[in-house]
């Protein structure tokens, strides 16, 4: 039940606004000045208030004057004698909902009193959402406790608060639109939006219409105006996903975007200012994309004013078993489960496996096995037909050192096992690992074996 509060110093009004509200189903409280309206609110803490302007001490603008919580203020409607419409317009300016004048209209004030409630439940409703984005993407709610994410963390939590560029590494899956989202979620831009574009998902011919907007006229089919994602961001975060991948062109008016803060749309004249902090993400060296004439250095650099390098899960191992807890209580929730947790033969198949999905491949392994467990844990069955593929170093009969491992020269050694048993055709070698192509052709140019005769 909404609650309105009614304010005013004649009681047959009060009386007569208070019956009328209570037939609508409100609950009503009343208030004979301003001064007295001011504890109920701050008691109470009403959806709508309804007051008089003109009043014996405090009137109704001063009481506006008074309502400095933003977070809590509820919608202030005045009421007006005919022919003040001044004092109604001053109200507003305050920050009043809306007004009504004298003599009052039934009809007029249960109208305006529902408008004021549906706003007020709207903007709540807002409040908890952006409280709810903020709890899932809040720091501590990402998970990882080994040495490598805890380096990660320390400079998510020295960059949130800085406007500064973001540039994050990392092999498909490994959470880079979740850090970019926990960037923002705790930063003062945390009210704006965050908006996400994959740059390799979209045509060429698409992206800087995505991006920048476009006027009527601009090319076939652009019969509106549409403002890019630039302008719609403005105050807040926007992610540049598979950065690599953004066309040379393009390349070079994001960078003028950057330096100038301002947009052109497509077949606009004038400039527009924006305002917007850009975290850019890709699983590609780009300083061998420079090399290769691929990506422009000067657009490169002012990317990376901040580096992060995210790991791949294959090199935080550790950080499964806290991974996994994370899911089964994020799955069990969604499907009304109960899950207790997962057994030791099965926590050791997924510590040996090799994880070339990384954390987005974990997820939906135990998105599957919280569905379909029919035991108190997850068990060895639950999960091995989703794993297919056998541990990358049983399969080509690596050697692992129990002491001194050095990750990089095991997976460039693996590689170079798994091209050779394909006759270095790429995707067979890709299948051999339970990779994705793109992933596989990632790691390949990562350590310079994309040339065959390497």
């Amino acid at each position: 039940m909404a609650s309105v509060i009614v304010i005013d110093d004649e009681p047959l009004q009060q009386s007569i606004l208070k019956t009328i509200l209570e037939d609508e189903g409100y609950e009503v409280h009343t208030a004979s000045s301003a001064e007295e309206g001011l504890e109920i609110i701050g008691a109470i803490q009403p959806d709508v208030v309804l007051t008089d302007i003109k009043m014996g001490g405090m009137s109704g603008l001063q009481l506006l004057d008074n309502l400095t919580d933003e977070a809590n203020r509820p919608a202030v409607i005045v009421i007006t004698a005919y022919g003040t419409i001044s004092s109604a317009v001053e109200a507003m300016k305050k920050g009043a909902f809306d007004y009504l004048t004298k003599p009052l209209d039934k009809d007029a004030i249960t109208l305006v009193v529902k408008k004021a409630v549906d706003r007020m439940n709207l903007l709540r409703e807002n409040i908890r959402l952006h409280k709810e984005l903020y709890d899932k993407f809040k720091i501590e709610g990402i998970v990882g406790k080994t040495k490598r994410m805890k380096e990660v963390m320390d400079v998510v939590k020295k960059v949130m608060n800085a406007n500064v560029t973001v540039l994050v590494f990392g092999e498909s899956g490994t959470g880079k639109e979740l850090i970019a989202r926990a960037i923002h979620y705790n930063s003062p831009r945390r009210k704006g939006p965050f908006t996400a574009i994959n740059c390799a998902a979209l045509p060429d011919n698409l992206i800087e219409s995505e991006l920048f907007g476009y006027e009527s006229g601009a090319f076939t089919g652009a019969i509106h105006r549409k403002p890019g994602l630039f302008e719609s961001t403005t105050g807040g975060t926007l992610l540049l996903d598979e950065i690599g991948d953004l066309p040379m062109i393009t390349q070079t008016k994001l960078l003028r975007v950057l330096q100038d803060k301002e947009v052109r749309r497509l077949g606009g004249k004038d400039s527009i200012k924006v305002d917007v902090r850009i975290i850019a993400a890709t699983n590609k060296d780009l300083e061998k994309e420079i090399e290769k004439n691929n990506f422009r250095d000067d657009l490169y650099y002012r990317l990376k004013v901040v580096t992060i390098n995210l790991p791949s899960l294959s090199q935080r191992k550790d950080d499964i078993p806290h991974l996994v807890e994370y899911f089964i209580d994020k799955f069990n929730l969604e499907f009304g489960k109960h899950i207790q947790g997962i057994n030791d033969s099965a926590m050791k198949l997924l510590m040996d496996y090799y994880w070339p999905g990384n954390i987005r491949q974990l997820g939906s392994v135990i998105e599957r096995a919280v569905l379909m467990a029919d035991n108190e844990k997850i068990t060895l069955d639950d999960i091995k037909s989703e794993l297919t593929q056998p541990h990358a170093s049983t399969v080509f009969d690596l050697e692992i050192p129990e002491e001194g491992v050095n990750f990089e020269e095991l997976e460039k050694e693996l590689l170079k096992k798994a091209m050779a048993k394909a006759n270095n055709v790429a995707a067979k070698a890709a299948r051999y690992l339970g990779m994705s192509y793109k992933t596989f052709w990632y790691r390949l140019e990562k350590f310079g074996l994309n040339n065959p005769e390497k």
